[in-house]
């Protein structure tokens, strides 16, 4: 597809003014909204690149140190030192592959899913509160707009409910 130059850099060239305008406020928004539910992440005392390597174990499930490096974007070497702090902190284990002996695998252990699951409830919990500020109708709005991102993004991916939100923060 060509590109051209737009006011934020390349751009298809077939991109509309409307959807490069909705992608834009998407991107800044969606950015925006890390940063801010980000802070909960602090509550831990893991590190980010801890944090995000151990989400992607609990969600992807057990992976090689390469595959959790390609999945991170970083070099298997610095993937093993993040790894050695995870196992040491009893957040994840190393299991050999019974059919490849090579072969390791880390795996997140029940207390790694738990501070993971901990953490989700921390940022929903900060997103709850911004949202009873709206009226309704902005919630009808943001949760017909929640659909159609879900359908562009492949669905959900953590089908989080209420119930499970408070079953995880019961555990403390």
């Amino acid at each position: 597809m060509a590109r051209v130059a737009g006011r934020h850099g390349q751009v298809p060239a077939a991109a509309s003014d409307d959807a490069f305008e909705i992608a834009d406020r998407l991107h800044s928004a969606a950015i925006h909204l890390l940063r801010r539910v980000r802070r909960e992440d602090a509550a831990t005392g893991i590190a980010a690149p801890r944090l995000s390597a151990l989400s992607v174990l609990v969600f992807g499930g057990p992976l090689t140190i390469s595959a959790l490096a390609a999945a991170e974007q970083v070099r298997p070497p610095t993937m093993t030192r993040v790894v050695s702090g995870l196992e040491g902190a009893g957040l994840v284990a190393r299991e050999g592959d019974s059919s490849d002996r090579r072969l390791v695998r880390v795996r997140a252990t029940a207390r790694g899913v738990e501070v993971l699951e901990e953490g989700r409830r921390r940022r929903i919990e900060r997103l709850v509160e911004a949202l009873e500020s709206l009226p309704q109708t902005e919630r009808d709005h943001l949760r017909r707009a929640l659909d159609t991102l879900e359908r562009i993004v492949g669905g959900r991916h953590w089908p989080a409910t209420r119930s499970d939100v408070r079953a995880s923060s019961e555990g403390d």
